[in-house]
C-alpha cells in the first residue's frame, strides 16, 4: 500500500495526451519557421553533411544515409526516414530540391521509389546554402536521443526555404499546408521588407503575387489570394493548363501540358480517370486519351469527337476530374516550441531576425578570427625585425619554454646571450602567448623578403576587414546590405521564370452533349448486358438474337428501367451501357447499377414506361396498376412499389393505353399449388407508385402467387416458366376463390 499513487484518471489521461500531441507537433509534424524544416528533414540533411556527401562529391547509397540518420538522430524508422529522403529530391514537389538523387526515385506518375539499397544521394547546391555555416557557431547543438552525439536545433538557412520549398503536415489537433513560392520573387519580397519594414501585404504582393507550383497549372481564383496571405489561411483553387490543336480525321486534341499541384507524384490517376470516364461514357465527347508525356514534358491528350463543343466538356473534365482541384493553405509553423498561423508578412520577417541573428554571430565570428589572426601577424611581423636576437635567444635556451618565458615576458634567466645589449633589449620583449607560439612553430622561409612583403600585406587586408567587420556589427542598415548582396546572389543561382499563371474564372458548368441515335439492348438469361448500334443490330444473324432473353430499342439518350422482385427500380443511362460487338458477352447488369443479390423481373426503356401502365402482380397475391409517368425521376434508385415483410413482385406486365381502354382485358394469375385465376383488367384499381396494391386472390396455407399477367381476350394461350398454357382454360374468380384446382394444359 506505500507504493501505491492515487491519481485522477481524467487529469492523468489529459497530461499524457498533451504530452503526444505536443511532442508530434514540435518533434515530428510541423516545420520549424526559421529554416522551414521538419526533425526528420533536418536530421538527414545534417547527417548527409556529416558523411561529407557535398554537391561536387561522389552519391553515396541511400541505406547509409538512413542508417546514420536513424542511429544517430532519428529513430523512427527507416522507411519514414527514406520517404522523408525521397521527398526531398522531388522536382515536382519543391522548387529548390535538398537532395541530389541518384536512381529511381519514383516519378510524376506515381511510381514510387525503389528500395533503399538500389538508390544513391548527395546534398544539392539548395541544401548547401543550409548547411555551409554551420562550422561557424552560428546555431545552438542539442544531444541527441541518447546523448552519444549533438545534431543542431535549426539549421542556419541562408534562404526563405518554407516560403519557397513550402511544407505539408498533419499533426494532432492541426495541420500544415503552405504552397511552394517562386524563389527570385521571395527573395524579392524578402529585400523589399528589409528595404522598407512597414510594408504593407498588398504591396508585399507586388513581389510574391501568388504560390508558383513546380508543376504549373493556372490557379483561377486570383481574387480571393490577399485574403489567404492576410488570414494565413484558404483554398486556392488550381487548374491543369490546356491547349487545343488539330487531331485527325477532323477532331481537335484537347492537350494537357500541366497538371495541377494536387496531382504531383499521381499523373496516372488522373489519366486513368479521364479513360474511365471515357470507357463508361460519361463524356460521349472523348474519343480517345493518351499520355505522350516523356522527359521533354506532360502532354496527355484527349481526342473530341468530330463537331463537339470542345469548352463544354473542358468544363465537365475541370467538375468530374482532378484536372481542377482545391489547395487548402494554411501557413502554420513552429516558433519558440509553439504552433502559430502566420501571414504572408510575418513570415518574411521571422526570417529577415532569423538572418540578422545568423549573420551577426557569423560577423562576429569572422572579426574574431580577424583580430585573431591579426594579433599573429603582428607578431611575425615584428619577429622578422628582431629575428637576430629571437635566435639568439633560441640558441640560449635550455627548452623551448624557457625561450617563451623570454618572448612574452622578457626572463631571461639562464639564457646565454652574446652581448649584455642582446640580454637588454630581451628583456623588453612582451610578445602576447599566440604570437609566441607562432614564431616559435615560424619556418626559415617566412624570412624572404617577399613573404614579410606578404605579411605586411596580409597585416593590411586583416585591419581592413576587421574595420569592415566593425562597421557591419554596428549599423544595422551595413547589415542588410550584405544580407540583400548574399540573397541576390542566391536569386541569380535560383531563380527562374514562373511556372503558375493567374486568372479569375468560373466553371460555367457542363452541359451534356449527345449525339442522337437508335440503339439495341440485349440482355442474355445469365443478366449480361450490351448494346448495339441500328446498323450493327441489322447485321446481327437471328440465332445471335435468340440467345438473348430481352431486346430492347430505345434512343442512347434514353435510360433502361431495371424492375427488381425486391421491389426497387433502377435506372441506368444509355450513354454507360457498354457498346460492343456482336459477339461480346457484354457487362453483367448487376455492375451497372449495383443490384446486389436482388432478383431482376423486367426491362424496359424508360420511354416505353412513362407511356405505359404497369401492372404489378406480388408473390401474397397484391395487384394494382401503375402509370409509367411515376417512375420519372433523376435518382438512379427508387422504390417501385411498397411489399409487405417478405412479400415480393412476381412479375410486371406492360399495357398500353389500348389495353387500358378495352374493356374485356383479361387478368391470368397463378398459384404453386396449381390454382387460378382470371378477371378483368377493368376491375384492377390503378393506384400510387408507393402503395402496397389490393387483394387479388386469398391463398390457402402456404400457397403462393408465382405469376400474373394481362392477355387480350383473343389469346388463346400463354407463355409461363417455358410452358404453353391454355389462357381460356383460367378458371372464373369464384371457382378459384373456393380453392379448386385448375389443370392447365
Amino acid at each position: 500500500m506505500e507504493n501505491i499513487i492515487q491519481i485522477d484518471f481524467a487529469e492523468e489521461m489529459k497530461t499524457s495526451y498533451r504530452d503526444y500531441a505536443m511532442s508530434v507537433i514540435i518533434a515530428r509534424a510541423l516545420p520549424d519557421v526559421r529554416d522551414g524544416l521538419k526533425p526528420v528533414q533536418r536530421r538527414i540533411l545534417y547527417a548527409m553533411s556529416e558523411l561529407g556527401l557535398a554537391p561536387d562529391r561522389p552519391h553515396r547509397k541511400s541505406a547509409r544515409i538512413v542508417g546514420d540518420t536513424m542511429g544517430k538522430y532519428h529513430p523512427h524508422g527507416d522507411s519514414s526516414i527514406y520517404d522523408a529522403l525521397v521527398h526531398m529530391t522531388e522536382d515536382y514537389s519543391l522548387s529548390i530540391p535538398l537532395v541530389d538523387g541518384h536512381g529511381n526515385f519514383g516519378s510524376i506518375d506515381g511510381d514510387g521509389a525503389a528500395a533503399m539499397r538500389y538508390t544513391e544521394a548527395r546534398l544539392s547546391f539548395g541544401a548547401k546554402t543550409m548547411l555551409d555555416n554551420l562550422d561557424k557557431n552560428l546555431v545552438e547543438f542539442m544531444p541527441n536521443f541518447d546523448e552519444s552525439e549533438k545534431e543542431p536545433t535549426v539549421l542556419p538557412a541562408m534562404i526563405p526555404n518554407l516560403l519557397i520549398n513550402g511544407t505539408t503536415g498533419i499533426a494532432v489537433g492541426m495541420a500544415t499546408n503552405i504552397p511552394p513560392h517562386n524563389p527570385g520573387e521571395v527573395i524579392d519580397g524578402v529585400i523589399a521588407y528589409m528595404d522598407r519594414p512597414n510594408i504593407s501585404i498588398e504591396k508585399l504582393m507586388e513581389y510574391i503575387p501568388a504560390p508558383d507550383f513546380p508543376t504549373g497549372g493556372i490557379i483561377v481564383n486570383e481574387s480571393e489570394l490577399a485574403e489567404i496571405y492576410r488570414t494565413g489561411e484558404g483554398r486556392l483553387k488550381i487548374r491543369g493548363k490546356v491547349d487545343i490543336e488539330k487531331g485527325d480525321a477532323g477532331r481537335q486534341n484537347i492537350v494537357i501540358t500541366q497538371i495541377p499541384y494536387t496531382v504531383a507524384g499521381n499523373k496516372t490517376k488522373l489519366v486513368e480517370n479521364l479513360s474511365t470516364l471515357m470507357k463508361d461514357r460519361v463524356f460521349d465527347e472523348i474519343y480517345d486519351v493518351r499520355d505522350e508525356s516523356s522527359k521533354e514534358g506532360i502532354r496527355i491528350v484527349v481526342e473530341v469527337k468530330k463537331d463537339r463543343n470542345i469548352a463544354n466538356l473542358l468544363n465537365g473534365l475541370y467538375k468530374k476530374t482532378a484536372l481542377e482541384d482545391t489547395y487548402s493553405v494554411n501557413l502554420l509553423a513552429v516558433k519558440n516550441q509553439q504552433p502559430i498561423t502566420f501571414h504572408l508578412k510575418s513570415l518574411i520577417e521571422e526570417f529577415v531576425l532569423f538572418q540578422e541573428e545568423l549573420y551577426t554571430k557569423e560577423y562576429s565570428h569572422l572579426l574574431s578570427k580577424a583580430k585573431h589572426r591579426l594579433e599573429i601577424v603582428n607578431g611575425l611581423v615584428r619577429a622578422t625585425d628582431l629575428i637576430d636576437l629571437i635566435i639568439e635567444i633560441l640558441r640560449g635556451s635550455n627548452s623551448v619554454k624557457q625561450a617563451k618565458a623570454c618572448l612574452t615576458s622578457g626572463n631571461t634567466t639562464d639564457i646565454k646571450f652574446k652581448s649584455k645589449g642582446s640580454e637588454k633589449i630581451a628583456k623588453t620583449l612582451d610578445f602576447t602567448e599566440n604570437q609566441a607560439d607562432a614564431i616559435l612553430s615560424m619556418q626559415l622561409s617566412k624570412l624572404i623578403g617577399l613573404e614579410i612583403i606578404k605579411l605586411h600585406d596580409e597585416e593590411k587586408t586583416l585591419l581592413e576587414n576587421i574595420t569592415s567587420y566593425e562597421r557591419i556589427l554596428s549599423d544595422k542598415k551595413e547589415l542588410y546590405k550584405v544580407i540583400k548582396g548574399r540573397l541576390r546572389e542566391f536569386k541569380k543561382l535560383f531563380a527562374s521564370p514562373r511556372k503558375t499563371l493567374l486568372t479569375n474564372a468560373q466553371n460555367e458548368g457542363y452541359v451534356e452533349e449527345v449525339k442522337e441515335e437508335d440503339i439495341y439492348i440485349l440482355i442474355d438469361r445469365f443478366g449480361y448486358v450490351k448494346t448495339l448500334d441500328a446498323t450493327t443490330y441489322g447485321r446481327t444473324n437471328k440465332d445471335t438474337k435468340e440467345e438473348h432473353s430481352y431486346t430492347i430499342q430505345m434512343k442512347n439518350t434514353d435510360k433502361l428501367c431495371v424492375f427488381t422482385a425486391q421491389g426497387n427500380l433502377y435506372q441506368i443511362k444509355g450513354m454507360s451501357l457498354p457498346k460492343c460487338k456482336a459477339k461480346d458477352k457484354g457487362t453483367l447488369i448487376h455492375a451497372l447499377c449495383k443490384l446486389e443479390k436482388e432478383e431482376v423481373i423486367g426491362y424496359f426503356s424508360f420511354e416505353q414506361l412513362f407511356e405505359s401502365m404497369l401492372l404489378f402482380t406480388t408473390e401474397r397475391g397484391y395487384i394494382k396498376l401503375v402509370s409509367g409517368a411515376e417512375f420519372e425521376t433523376n435518382r438512379l434508385v427508387i422504390s417501385s412499389t411498397k411489399l409487405e415483410k417478405e412479400d415480393k413482385i412476381v412479375n410486371i406486365t406492360r399495357l398500353s393505353a389500348s389495353d387500358i381502354l378495352a374493356d374485356n382485358q383479361k387478368v391470368i394469375i397463378l398459384t404453386k399449388e396449381g390454382l387460378s385465376l382470371g378477371f378483368q383488367l377493368n376491375e384492377v384499381a390503378q393506384l400510387k407508385r408507393t402503395s402496397r396494391g389490393v387483394k387479388a386472390i386469398s391463398l390457402l396455407g402456404e400457397d403462393k402467387v408465382v405469376f400474373g399477367t394481362s392477355v387480350s381476350p383473343d389469346t388463346e394461350t400463354f407463355i409461363y416458366n417455358d410452358k404453353v398454357l391454355s389462357a381460356k382454360k383460367v378458371r372464373n374468380r369464384r371457382r378459384c376463390a373456393r380453392g379448386q384446382k385448375t389443370k392447365l394444359d
